[in-house]
């Protein structure tokens, strides 16, 4: 594999350093959480890449999602730590394989967008609605901390993974939004432990890295020449 961060542009350095500085700077309030740091640093790395759309991104999300389990387990945030053993490390696992199989260009490693079809859709909905459901219920028996932020959380995790699975620029919009759901989740942990403030930071980051790879996306679908078509893995 090339090395990915020759793909990375001024923009995008400035945008990336900006968020390790931050992230970084923040993991220093309070005692300082070895693992917790990793973790983060290894969020805003993933964050970049995905933006660009390269398949590296979702290797990192997969370790990212190993980091935040063992950091959520700590705080009796078992929604979180389900979401990341359940749902996000499973599915990012399949996110490698279809992002793998579906280059832009021949031994490249950038990814060929999709359009979701009318199926994909409704899909998408009724599995998103049916995991979170079910999970609530878990959640209600295991005596989740802040159980129906836990449950957005899930909704919001789900449907931003089905959307990357599937490759569709609007996974970064799935992706703010659970961002947002995250940010309440770890501020009101942050009430309890100041050191949490890092968490609570690093997906205010997260949401910043998301928007922008929004946009990145966008113009990625013109450049090219994204039609109508159904995905596949």
């Amino acid at each position: 594999m090339k090395n990915p961060f020759k793909l990375l542009d001024k923009i995008d350095w400035i945008i990336y350093l900006f968020s390790l500085v931050i992230v970084s700077v923040t993991s220093f309030i309070g005692p300082f959480d070895l693992l917790n740091f990793m973790s983060i640093i290894t969020g805003v790395t993933m964050l970049i890449f995905m933006a660009k759309g390269h398949v590296i991104g979702q290797v990192l999300s997969f370790i990212f999602a190993i980091f935040y389990s063992v950091k959520s387990f700590g705080l009796a945030y078992y929604g979180e730590v389900l979401i990341s053993v359940c749902l996000m490390i499973p599915l990012s696992v399949f996110s490698i394989i279809s992002w793998a199989r579906n280059p832009y260009k021949k031994g490249e490693n950038v990814v060929k967008i999709s359009k979701l079809s009318c199926g994909d859709k409704v899909l998408c909905l009724i599995l998103t609605i049916t995991v979170t459901v079910a999970f609530y219920f878990i959640l209600k028996a295991l005596n989740t901390n802040n159980l129906m932020v836990s449950t957005i959380s899930i909704f919001t995790s789900f449907w931003a993974s089905y959307l990357l699975i599937k490759r569709s620029t609007y996974y970064a919009i799935a992706y703010t939004m659970n961002d947002i759901v995250l940010i309440v989740l770890w501020a009101l942990a942050t009430i309890k432990e100041i050191s949490n403030i890092s968490v609570a930071v690093c997906f205010l980051i997260f949401l910043i890295n998301d928007l922008y790879g929004f946009i990145l996306w966008k113009k990625r679908e013109k450049h090219q020449g994204l039609t109508k078509q159904k995905t596949s893995l």
